[in-house]
């Protein structure tokens, strides 16, 4: 546990394919849907993860995260696949057999679909479900060093508060996420993620975390979407109030868990109605954001004053087909991350997102990853950036004194 954690992130249903059985495939198969495009096969990791691997660790880094997927292990209520199950295990054995530590996350954005269409996270039952598979999940679970429970609950909830603005007609039109960030019309500010949704998402996390802790040696945490959020004069109150929802709400029911897992691409101001959409901007990344490399320092900073726990950072990363871009983008993340370290705050670990070019949530236009992916063949292709994050890792942690040089 000591070792700096070097690695790279993806999520199941982003990259496996044909992930059925999940609400976000019945999302992308329903005729009105707001996603522009669909999953599909997305780029086969659930037959390739080993070759992502191998290139991760032949490159020099010494972790990957990875997911498993709820809607795969448990398809039906109550029935559990083995043989899902017994794949899971099989990409840690390979993991760790490559000399990477698996950082395992047990919930990133879907759900088993029969989950979603009675109520989701608003079933009076959801958290002794989401207990009830983390307790059949911690069977595979061994020698695993690090487990997430819930990616970004903060996202849940905000697509939460989505869903019922849909239903009830108010809904904008950017909501839609990908290059649909970048061109659809925007409302004049964010909406507040669910705080309900969060609290419920917060029990479920206390209660899963028991689970691993009496099951497993894992250090336990989850992940949290940090908006780096800062307040423009004369609006703290606004921003307080932001901020609790967006961020707090979850790194607060942190406290006591083994790490807190920072997720940080940009930063955004707060006005006097809430979080400002990003201005129309040449240099903004494929997702439409700011491009604010510093926002790294600001989101770890925060989650270790309200979490007080070690720090995990298990997303970064930037949106582009310019892979020059990328390298300098994290090496000034990685720059404003090392100088807080260097002021106290105890990082663990950089994960960088993604290892893959993947599918984002509606959109293939997006990538953000170390490695490119032959959609047609599924040909994987290393990135310079690739080899750039893996000298940096022979390097040392982000707080040491030098850096390889930018190529």
């Amino acid at each position: 546990m000591s070792t700096f954690l070097w690695g790279a992130s993806t999520s199941p249903h982003q990259t496996e394919g044909d992930n059925v059985n999940s609400d976000w495939w019945t999302i992308e198969q329903t005729p009105s849907t707001f996603v522009r495009e669909r999953s599909g096969d997305a780029v086969d990791s659930y037959h390739r993860y080993g070759e992502e691997m191998r290139l991760l660790a032949e490159a020099g880094l010494n972790a990957y995260r990875f997911g498993i997927e709820w809607a795969r292990i448990e398809p039906e209520p109550g029935r559990f696949s083995r043989a899902a199950l017994a794949h899971y295990r099989r990409m840690i054995d390979t993991a760790r057999g490559l000399g990477l530590t698996p950082v395992v996350t047990l919930h990133h954005f879907s759900n088993p679909r029969w989950f979603g269409l009675q109520g989701g996270w608003q079933r009076r039952d959801a958290v002794e479900l989401f207990r009830r598979y983390t307790e059949r999940a911690s069977d595979i679970l061994g020698e695993v060093e690090w487990v997430c429970t819930i990616n970004e609950p903060n996202m849940v909830a905000l697509m939460a508060r989505f869903k019922a603005s849909l239903e009830s007609g108010e809904a904008g039109t950017a909501a839609a996420g990908g290059d649909a960030e970048a061109t659809r019309p925007r409302p004049r500010t964010m909406p507040l993620p669910d705080i309900t949704t969060g609290e419920v998402l917060a029990q479920a996390h206390h209660a899963a975390t028991a689970v691993l802790r009496e099951r497993t040696d894992a250090a336990v945490g989850w992940t949290v979407a940090q908006q780096a959020f800062t307040p423009e004069a004369g609006h703290e109150e606004v921003f307080a109030e932001t901020v609790y929802a967006w961020e707090d709400l979850y790194l607060q029911a942190a406290r006591g868990d083994d790490f807190i897992g920072a997720q940080s691409y940009t930063s955004q101001p707060v006005g006097p109605e809430g979080p400002r959409p990003h201005p129309q901007s040449p240099d903004n990344t494929l997702k439409g954001w700011a491009y604010r490399p510093d926002a790294l320092g600001i989101a770890v900073r925060r989650a270790w004053d309200v979490a007080r726990v070690p720090v995990l950072v298990t997303e970064n990363g930037i949106a582009t087909d310019d892979d020059t871009r990328r390298i300098a983008y994290t090496s000034e993340a990685l720059r404003h991350l090392g100088a807080a370290m260097a002021d106290g705050v105890d990082v663990r670990g950089y994960l960088h997102w993604s290892a893959v070019d993947n599918y984002e949530w509606g959109s293939w236009r997006p990538t953000f990853g170390l490695i490119s992916v032959d959609r047609e063949t599924f040909e994987r292709t290393p990135k310079p950036s690739l080899a750039w994050l893996g000298e940096v890792a022979r390097g040392g942690r982000p707080d040491a004194a030098a850096h390889p040089p930018v190529r």
